[in-house]
């Protein structure tokens, strides 16, 4: 696995600052104020602004116990946005380190959807889009076959939906803006609320939750009270992947920021995700791809210094019980052998062998 050299990491690091800086100075102009709000015993930080009626608007920033938040709160007024600087960082990231840029369409759509608010909502990027954001993040170069998609997948979990009382513009006015012909898609259930979208060219966003009730609910498509109208697909095995996100960059035009999966969670879920595929042709594809980013992730951690971080997710997956551990023996019947090694192997030293029948970590 190729390591970028320090200086190019060094610039992720500061393209990331620079975002975080950027997207204060955008969505919270200097007219406004922050005022602190307390709900159920947690102080959360709000914005009001001079409404058009002559009350206020008010929308949500994030929870005050963020001290990344508080820093910007506090300096929020001396913050400049800088987009030409930005610009050449990202430039120079692709170009000369190598690190993955989205091809445009998708860098637009997720750019719209950040603009709007979604992750200041707490809502987290998925799937390969997501995956292509870890070339930055962990500083290395991914192979282009692993991270090329045609859709984007959204996730936010239900209770941060229903507890930060704000929600972005409708959906379908968010995409429109980037491609008029998108439009909402039918739910599978009959049921009336849509959980994709679509586009004349079959480009696909949709939007995801975890589901820890019973299976009577997954084909119910969940109402989120944050998503502009959108509801969310609830799946099983989603709420391990997006708890405790990280914040990295997207590296289209002058940079995204952007929130995803911890690349150790994503690792172990694609494991679990690769078994549970049907068994059709476009399906094998996908698991193929599923246990690709799997291995590069697990050879990326590991070369990195990040393997507790691996380590700890696995055990935590294999920790929370029997159909845990089925899925994941699922998903590992399908690991080819060039990408077993790295993947068994750590599995492995942590007491949990996918080449045995039976466990030995309980």
């Amino acid at each position: 696995m190729k390591q970028i050299d320090l200086i190019f990491r060094t610039m992720v690091a500061e393209l990331g600052q620079r975002l975080l800086d950027a997207t204060f100075t955008a969505e919270f102009p200097v007219q406004g104020r922050f005022v602190p709000v307390t709900v159920k015993d947690r102080k959360y930080w709000y914005f009001d602004t001079p409404g058009d009626d002559g009350g206020k608007n008010r929308r949500y920033v994030g929870p005050a116990e963020d001290p990344e938040i508080n820093r910007r709160v506090e300096n929020f007024q001396f913050i400049k946005d800088d987009v030409k600087a930005r610009r050449k960082l990202v430039s120079t990231l692709v170009r000369e380190a190598g690190l993955i840029a989205p091809e445009t369409f998708t860098g637009n759509v997720v750019e719209a959807l950040a603009d709007a608010g979604l992750f200041r909502l707490r809502a987290c990027l998925v799937g390969t889009v997501a995956f292509q954001t870890y070339s930055a993040h962990l500083g290395i170069r991914l192979p282009s076959a692993s991270v090329l998609t045609g859709d984007a997948d959204i996730a936010q979990d239900f209770a941060i939906s229903a507890e930060v009382r704000d929600s972005l513009p409708p959906i379908i006015d968010i995409l429109q803006s980037i491609d008029p012909t998108f439009r909402a898609l039918p739910h599978r259930s009959g049921f009336p609320r849509s959980t994709s979208f679509r586009n004349n060219t079959g480009y696909k966003v949709e939007f995801l939750t975890g589901n820890r009730g019973s299976d009577e609910y997954l084909d119910k498509p969940a109402d989120m009270p944050a998503l502009g109208g959108a509801s969310a697909d609830p799946l099983r095995f989603l709420d391990f992947l997006i708890y405790e996100p990280v914040r990295t960059v997207l590296l289209h035009r002058s940079g995204v920021s952007v929130i995803v999966p911890d690349p150790a969670r994503f690792a172990v879920h694609k494991i679990i995700v690769a078994g549970r595929r049907p068994t059709e042709t476009m399906s094998t594809l996908k698991r193929d791809k599923d246990l690709r980013q799997a291995m590069i992730l697990f050879e990326a951690l590991l070369e990195t210094g990040r393997g507790d971080g691996l380590r700890a997710a696995i055990e935590e997956a294999v920790g929370r019980g029997d159909g845990w551990r089925a899925a994941i023996r699922q998903g590992a019947r399908h690991i080819p052998s060039k990408q077993g090694p790295v993947i068994f192997d750590t599995f492995k030293e942590l007491g949990f062998d996918l080449r045995e029948r039976s466990d030995r970590k309980t």
